[in-house]
């Protein structure tokens, strides 16, 4: 299965140069990264990136992450995939910028 993670450029820019991170200041302070299904991206960059420039979407294949991904309940109801380890490189199939247009982020044509 695919999952997403939105991150800022300088985000990525630390995961590419040291191969590893414990994800942005939120998923640091709630102690485990959060990610998106591709059903619940779009909702997650309105939500907690509006207006926001200069990201990137990371594409995950969660065969890649092992044990420490847990699914848990979060907003809605609805269950979220919820890494508790470091993200690294190697569980990236993929990043592309994810621009803000006029009606909000343009998610690449490959995505989902």
């Amino acid at each position: 299965m695919l999952i997403y993670k939105i991150m800022r450029a300088n985000e990525w820019a630390a995961l590419k140069l040291k191969g590893e991170t414990a994800g942005a200041p939120v998923d640091v302070a709630d102690g485990y990264i959060h990610f998106s299904t591709a059903e619940q991206a779009r909702e997650t960059a309105a939500k907690h990136f509006a207006g926001e420039v200069g990201l990137f979407l990371a594409e995950l294949d969660t065969d890649r992450m092992g044990d420490a991904l847990k699914w848990e309940v979060s907003r809605g109801g609805a269950e979220f995939p919820h890494y508790y380890g470091p993200l690294t490189l190697a569980h990236v199939t993929w990043c592309q910028p994810l621009p803000l247009g006029p009606d909000g982020h343009v998610f690449p044509e490959n995505f989902g």
